[in-house]
């Protein structure tokens, strides 16, 4: 059966068994959008092509499967280069499919040309420049399976126009060598004798953490986790990128570690005998100054990637695993600590001295964000997937949600991307239509992507949207404060600029605002019972609020900066 390129395509994907594709066409992609009019996928028509870019990694962390977006040459393309750098440092699987001028114009700074794979080459798992109509079916193929094997991330596939509209003999690879990825072998066998010496660390501690991180996730072992976690008893901490991998009301579970984690969660690290990291990678937002993280702690360190392993902490034992494998095997092996019955006593009066807290709001003062997103939590059907932009809200909203499903919860890690919130729900409600998706956005993060509820609304997907309008830059403004002798540069956005509410409505959106607790209340019970058009909630809250605790960039973890109400306390 002979097919054009772009036809080729569009058939790769469906043998993919995608269902949705994020994009926007223009010139040098054009030919492929003609064949997508007869294609069982879906195509989500956005208004940027970051937008694109994001509703893709959205889609990916709800579903667990690849996103794909599409776009065209020059501008469409680096228009998606800061989602494939978010998905890149979040290991998130995505296939990016870029238009490309003609073969012949290529290096002649033609019309809407870049060299997109060389831009994008230090933030891709892989990509590919396909030379000819009958490389398509082999390049896509082998793009789905990079970026869903091993260590996820984004794949691109660059595809000229002239190589879309030539002709080609279709076929579809049917094994993994056909794939003609030399050297690329994402399965590891697990190494006994560094599993024993593993079981061996575990038997001689008293003060074990189970470190969890994003990879658990992205392995899918949340059940593997939670049997070893009961059978031995260890506490948990799941990382920012680890949310919902662990349920929030176990009652092993500690909390998020980090910046900004509960304290009983960043002290157990540092007091730890036995770090046991799971898909973490040591990032600097959990260990504060390296020198001073953890420093009583052996640590064993479970990774698919190699690179992970002594890149900042040392591994006294390091494990090349998808983490499901690994505590499989620790299992197997009967892996158990000694008593932890100090360890637990220690453990629960931190959690009883230093609960996460704020202040109580006031009947007619402003809202307290923690209060509206706990609020707004209390209110959610189970299973409600919550995403965010980039700030102090994404951080409260990590404190202040209790998360027990995997995949629940959507944000920028890595890159730390404002503006990722809104559209990233929008992929995540279209991946899993069944859930409640709520972003949970700061008016700065807001106004960087908002126009795609436009796309939301176009194209019947009810997401929820609360703004945290505090009418700064939230968390910069904390740092000038704590830091800078309250210079605030830069940093005021005002509260009335835009209006949020007309901003919605002129959108096709319904838009509500609230500014004290009987306001709040009624808003979030008025957006609970509209799931036919996307809403917007503007939520006008206090500007002087702080996200507690804080450890300050580059300083030990042991130096933590509790709420004022609990400064003082005997640590």
């Amino acid at each position: 059966m002979q097919l054009t390129g772009a036809e080729a395509l569009i058939k790769s994907l469906e043998q993919q068994g995608v269902d949705s594709v994020f994009g926007l066409p223009g010139g040098a992609i054009l030919p492929v959008y003609d064949p997508l009019l007869d294609s069982s996928i879906r195509h989500i028509l956005v208004r940027h092509e970051q937008g694109a870019g994001h509703m893709a990694e959205g889609y990916a962390m709800a579903t667990g499967r690849a996103g794909v977006a599409m776009v065209t040459s020059g501008p469409g393309a680096t228009n998606i280069v800061t989602p494939i750098g978010n998905a890149h440092m979040d290991s998130t699987p995505l296939v990016v499919i870029t238009g490309q001028v003609a073969t012949g114009s290529i290096g002649t700074d033609a019309f809407q040309e870049c060299d997109i794979t060389g831009i994008t080459m230090g933030i891709t798992k892989h990509n590919f420049l396909v030379q000819s109509a009958q490389e398509i079916p082999r390049a896509v193929a082998a793009a789905f399976h990079l970026a869903t094997t091993g260590r996820p991330g984004p794949v691109l596939i660059d595809v000229p126009k002239d190589v879309t509209q030539s002709m080609m003999d279709w076929w579809y690879p049917s094994t993994i060598e056909e794939y003609d990825l030399p050297g690329y072998r994402p399965e590891i066998a697990l190494d006994e004798d560094a599993v024993d010496r593993a079981v061996q660390l575990i038997a001689e501690s008293e003060r074990p953490v189970l470190y969890v991180g994003g990879g658990t996730l992205k392995s899918n072992a949340t059940n593997e986790l939670l049997a070893f976690a009961e059978r031995t008893g260890m506490p948990v901490v799941t990382t920012l990128m680890a949310r919902g991998a662990f349920p929030d009301s176990h009652e092993q579970h500690l909390g998020m570690p980090g910046m900004h984690g509960v304290y009983t969660a960043v002290t157990a690290l540092q007091r730890a005998d036995l770090l046991i990291s799971l898909g973490a990678r040591f990032d600097d937002r959990v260990t504060g100054k390296i020198s001073a993280f953890a420093a009583g702690a052996k640590v064993i360190h479970v990774d698919i990637d190699r690179a992970e392993f002594n890149k900042v902490r040392h591994a006294d034992v390091a494990l090349q695993s998808n983490v499901g494998a690994a505590l499989r095997a620790l299992d197997a092996q009967g892996a158990t600590p000694a008593s932890m019955d100090a360890w637990w006593r220690e453990i629960r009066s931190w959690q009883e001295t230093y609960p996460l807290v704020y202040d109580e709001p006031t009947l007619e003062g402003p809202l307290r964000p923690q209060h509206v997103i706990a609020s707004i939590a209390e209110k959610a059907e189970p299973g409600t997937i919550v995403t965010s932009g980039v700030g102090q809200h994404q951080m409260w909203a990590a404190q202040f949600w209790d998360f027990e499903e995997p995949r629940t919860w959507i944000n920028s890690g890595g890159a730390g991307t404002m503006g990722f919130g809104v559209p990233a729900a929008i992929g995540a409600k279209v991946g899993r239509p069944d859930r409640t998706v709520w972003c949970i956005d700061g008016d700065g993060c807001f106004q960087m992507t908002a126009q795609e509820l436009v796309t939301a609304r176009a194209e019947g997907i009810p997401i929820k949207v609360a703004i945290l309008n505090n009418a700064y830059l939230g968390m910069v403004r904390q740092w000038q404060e704590m830091f800078y002798e309250e210079r605030y540069s830069e940093v005021y956005l005002s509260a009335d600029l835009p209006d949020y509410v007309k901003w919605a409505e002129a959108m096709g959106c319904v838009g509500l605002r609230a500014t004290n607790l009987k306001e709040m209340d009624d808003v979030i019970d008025e957006a609970n019972k509209i799931n036919d058009v996307p809403v917007v909630i503007d939520f006008r809250t206090d500007s002087s609020e702080k996200v507690f605790p804080m450890v300050a960039s580059g300083a030990s973890n042991d130096d933590i900066i509790v709420h004022p109400s609990q400064q003082g306390r005997a640590r």
